[in-house]
């Protein structure tokens, strides 16, 4: 029977447990932990880790992680393999109301990491010795920044045949071509010979309940598709799109968007409208090609140069 091995405790196949990782210390000294949670069938199969708060400020994702757990705890009936949760990675930014560490340093841009490190070198090093070589595959949920937000899609290198089979049977709006970015969660698990899909839903302080439960259909879709739960999933008829850009403020001012998330957009048209306060001044912002909506700014002020809508492009 696997056994998994996470801090020196054994988790048997067809065991249930709640383990709480010392990760550090606060300047009071409180002592902060890393709750993880192992859900695990009678019969061996997959392991599977579905994450979300790498990025402190990212609720939309917490919240989606934490409403599987909660499917599963309440009856989600776990045929084979084992889920490792960890809803909140990033317990710091959390706090904070940050997408970082106190220091300053992305979490996401910290693997391996170094057990005598930053701060979040340590916490990558946790995960990169303590997770990664538990787990088969893995589900992280993200969203888009502060006043970005970001319509339901999967990010996964095309090039990786296996990470596009996860990526089919997860099945979003938009599936996004998108490189291993060096030192990224994701890369660190391709290294081991794991796969780690990235999802993107919502705006960071922010609750989307669409975001969250495309989020949570997605999961189960890919979790059936792995044979670990019966569900009886509507497939999504998901776009591939090859490449992104964004399109950025050519003049500051009053930025009024005239598409919505999701769109589907032609070349020349106009997705939005800057003006002064005064309204002696207006410039549109026009697509440079036809594409896709995936991200839009939610900001009303915004400066020359800022980004405003992310197109991607079949």
């Amino acid at each position: 029977m696997k056994e998994l091995l996470i801090n020196g405790v054994r988790i048997r196949q067809g065991q249930s447990m709640n383990i709480e990782l010392p990760i550090a210390k606060l300047p009071t000294h409180t002592l902060i932990d890393l709750p993880i949670f192992i859900r695990s069938a009678k019969e061996e199969g997959p392991v599977v880790l579905i994450s979300g708060g790498v990025h402190g400020d990212e609720i939309n994702g917490v919240v989606t992680a934490k409403r599987l757990l909660e499917e599963v705890d309440e009856g989600l009936t776990l045929l084979k393999g084992t889920l490792i949760f960890i809803p909140l990675v990033n317990i710091y930014g959390f706090l904070s109301n940050s997408r970082t560490f106190p220091d300053g340093r992305d979490l996401n841009r910290s693997f391996p990491g170094s057990k005598k490190g930053s701060l979040a070198g340590r916490i990558a090093f946790i995960l990169n010795e303590q997770i990664i070589p538990q787990i088969d595959y893995g589900i992280d949920f993200h969203t888009g920044g502060r006043m970005l937000s970001n319509y339901p899609q999967i990010r996964v290198d095309y090039s990786d045949k296996k990470a596009m089979e996860l990526a089919k049977a997860f099945g979003t709006h938009y599936i996004l071509n998108s490189k291993y970015i060096e030192k990224s969660f994701r890369k660190a698990a391709f290294k081991a010979n794991k796969r780690i899909l990235v999802y993107e839903g919502g705006e960071s302080m922010r609750l989307d309940d669409y975001a969250i439960e495309e989020g949570v259909q997605g999961t189960k879709r890919l979790l059936s598709s792995l044979e670990m739960i019966d569900y009886n999933a509507t497939p999504q008829d998901s776009i591939f799109l090859k490449e992104s850009n964004w399109v950025r403020a050519r003049a500051s001012g009053i930025f009024n968007a005239s598409v919505k998330l999701g769109d589907s957009i032609k070349k020349g048209q106009i997705l939005a409208r800057i003006s002064d306060p005064y309204g002696q001044i207006k410039e549109p912002v026009k697509s440079p090609s036809n594409g896709y909506v995936l991200g839009l700014n939610n900001l009303p002020v915004i400066n020359v140069g800022d980004a405003l809508v992310h197109i991607g492009n079949e």
